[in-house]
């Protein structure tokens, strides 16, 4: 039996079950980020700061040193979903030396204050599309198959309690929509079908935190030995990262551990070891195979160079303008772009599904980065969700009083489109929902009628008067991000 086989399956399935679990119930949701070092190393980078918990990432590289690259072969939830779309996949030759430009443009980039990580890091990816596309979806589709059957079927009572039952817990998440999901969905299965290209394309061509990890992995002790070779070289066409050359050395650093070589070999002469195995043929002394691509000594060094001539300097180009209404308390703008690393977290959680992710809407700086949009959902008066499953700290953690006193922007009456206004009707629908103690928005009567008016000393722009607002097609009431506790 393929003991070590079974065993990594097991392992990735594992937790790739268990990295879906967490984000679905919210229960420490930044688990995997903080064990990411591409994440928390950067942004802090980036931010000139320590991140909370980054200390998990250094564990991971540490991990790495003595084991090699077991995160991509064992852990990945996005490697795992890529084994399952691939593992049939022809194999190909793919440019191993992508990885480490971008990951070098990474470095650049995060030394000069801006953080761009959160584009090609996988665990950001695959969050991102459990968050917005998978749980939604399944959420959903469970939701309305329930109520087909409860409604077409003569078992009405059970399955109705049993619906009940899923309601309060795994139907209970109310995120049926979110704005550019398409779009979020596109880009993953992209990445999937990257497998007709070659096995694992994404992760040996692509994927900047396997860069790390191919790095690190290079001088780990545990190494794969040939004894006995019949150089069939079904290890080498087999081998889902191209990790072994023609004389069948390995590329240590492209190695995910996946034990596939070991019960491939017709020999059983494969093993890994630690002892370390007979010195490789020499390679020309101006190429970093063992870097895992063909990134030459001179481009190496050139990349690292550049990040440490950037380091202390800051982009200055920022968004003066803040044209979004941000999660409450969220950083300044321009802090907010480099801290957020788009996983989706906040969004998944928000009560009101409220929160959705922006395109174009903050420039491509701001691209999937959360803002509110009322005529969706409001911000629930005493909710702290959003805080409380930021990885980063992009949106702090905020006791019940604190958000309250939180201003998101200020609500103002268009009096030309409000109906107590321009008609005369009778309509204080604003002002009866309005969460704030003293009523931030307030009414005066004018001929036997009551209209509405804001008072901007209390308004906190949580957004429920604009998004129950009855007047149509425009809301009559609207909330901007002026004056925010950010601004």
């Amino acid at each position: 039996m393929k003991k070590l086989v079974i065993l990594r399956r097991s392992s990735q399935f594992l937790f790739l079950a268990l990295f879906i679990y967490i984000l679905w119930s919210a229960t420490y949701p930044d688990a995997f980020f903080k064990i990411n070092p591409l994440i928390m190393i950067f942004t802090s980078i980036s931010e000139r700061i320590i991140l909370p918990g980054a200390i998990f990432a250094i564990v991971m590289l540490a991990l790495t040193l003595v084991f090699g690259r077991f995160f991509c072969g064992w852990i990945c939830p996005l490697g795992t979903i890529i084994d399952l779309c691939g593992v049939k996949a022809l194999q190909k030759k793919a440019a191993r030396s992508i990885k480490f430009y971008i990951l070098g443009a990474i470095a650049v980039s995060s030394f000069l204050g801006i953080q761009i990580a959160w584009i090609f890091d996988p665990i950001v990816i695959t969050a991102r599309f459990i968050s917005l596309n998978l749980i939604p979806g399944v959420t959903f589709g469970l939701d309305r198959v329930f109520k087909f059957f409860i409604i077409k079927t003569d078992y009405y009572t059970p399955l109705y309690d049993f619906y009940r039952l899923f309601k309060s817990s795994v139907l209970g998440i109310n995120t049926y929509y979110f704005s550019h999901s398409g779009m979020i969905l596109i880009f993953f299965v992209l990445i999937c079908l990257s497998v007709l290209i070659a096995k694992r394309f994404w992760c040996r061509a692509i994927c900047p935190l396997g860069a790390i990890y191919s790095l690190v992995a290079r001088f780990s002790p545990l190494s794969r030995v040939v004894e006995k070779c019949t150089n069939c070289l079904r290890c080498k066409e087999d081998c889902r990262m191209g990790a072994i050359n023609e004389d069948l050395s390995c590329v240590k650093g492209e190695c995910i551990l996946c034990m596939d070589c070991i019960y491939d070999c017709p020999t059983h002469g494969t093993k890994f070891t630690w002892s370390l195995p007979p010195q490789p043929r020499r390679l020309p002394a101006g190429n970093l195979r063992g870097c895992g691509g063909n990134l030459s000594r001179r481009e190496f060094i050139f990349l690292m160079f550049a990040s440490f001539l950037s380091l202390g300097f800051r982009n200055k180009m920022r968004l003066t303008a803040q044209k979004l209404i941000r999660p409450p308390a969220a950083l300044k703008e321009g802090e907010f772009l480099d801290r957020c690393i788009r996983c989706g977290n906040c969004m998944k959680v928000c009560v009101t599904n409220g929160l959705q992710p922006a395109i174009f809407e903050s420039g491509l700086q701001g691209m999937w980065t959360p803002h509110l949009v009322p005529e969706i959902g409001y911000c629930e008066y005493t909710c702290t969700l959003c805080g409380n499953v930021c990885p980063t700290g992009a949106i702090p953690k905020l006791n019940v009083e604190e958000k309250k006193r939180t201003r998101l922007g200020i609500a103002k009456v268009d009096r030309s489109k409000c109906l107590a206004w321009s008609e005369n009707i009778q309509c204080i629908v604003c002002e009866e929902h309005c969460p704030v103690a003293n009523k931030a928005i307030k009414v005066i009567e004018e001929d036997g009628v009551l209209k509405p008016y804001v008072d901007p000393g209390l308004c906190i722009g949580c957004g429920i008067c604009q998004n129950k607002c009855p007047a149509r097609p425009e809301r009559a009431i609207k909330v901007s991000p002026e004056k925010s506790s950010r601004s």
